[in-house]
């Protein structure tokens, strides 16, 4: 028996039948006439990524990431777990939060303001992207652990399932435009398209960026080729 959580997500099951139909009749996949999802756009503030070993040396063995917030992906949150982050000179964030669940990298993301509070000269990198980057040391209530590498600001992306890279005619790696609105509006560039059948249609900016126009829930956005 196939359990119903098993079963491809029906949009991915109407996105391969569309494309072997229309791949049979040699046609280009038409693009569909309505957004299948509505846009969401969320500044995503400093957090880290950590490795479950991380996590037990900073708070202790056998310890587990707690939920303090669910996040818009389906599965990820915002853990009660924070910590201290030293930087060059002994300069330090505090509070910065943990994202769960644990990965197999040790990650921190950064704004452009926090690497010159902390004198960091931050690379831009697609999350994951971690060799050669800078690294730190992190301070947590049971003790230290110190990153060799993998302190990034990372590059403004979307979120897309294959429905929405279909409607936008975009796929994985893609980059596309965001036009905010409002008084203080601008356009981004160089939006990396992330695409995956879990994801849910999310653009991810920095602080920064949402600073600088003064993004509210309320404010129009557009995703554009």
């Amino acid at each position: 028996m196939v359990l119903e959580s098993q079963l491809p997500h029906r949009a991915v099951v109407e996105h391969l039948v569309r494309q072997a139909v229309y791949q049979r009749l040699g046609k280009p996949l038409p693009r569909p006439a309505t957004a299948p999802n509505p846009l969401v756009v969320n500044v995503s503030a400093r957090h880290c990524h950590l490795t479950q070993e991380a996590v037990e040396i900073l708070f202790g063995k056998g310890h587990q990431l707690t939920v303090h917030k669910w996040l818009y992906q389906e599965g990820q949150f915002a853990a009660k777990e924070t910590l201290t982050l030293i930087g060059p000179r002994s300069r330090v964030i505090s509070n910065l939060r943990i994202l769960g669940p644990c990965r197999t990298l040790n990650q921190v993301e950064l704004a452009y303001t926090d690497g010159i509070a902390l004198g960091f000269e931050l690379p831009l990198r697609i999350s994951g992207d971690i060799k050669g980057t800078l690294g730190c040391m992190l301070m947590g209530p049971a003790g230290f652990f110190e990153m060799n590498e993998g302190v990034i600001r990372a590059m403004r992306h979307v979120h897309m399932s294959l429905a929405d890279g279909e409607f936008y005619g975009v796929k994985a790696g893609d980059a596309m435009k965001l036009k905010i609105g409002g008084a203080c509006g601008i356009t981004l560039d160089r939006m990396l398209v992330r695409v995956d059948k879990s994801f849910k249609l999310e653009v991810h900016i920095d602080t920064d960026e949402g600073n600088a126009c003064n993004l509210q829930p309320e404010t129009p956005c557009e995703l554009m080729k």
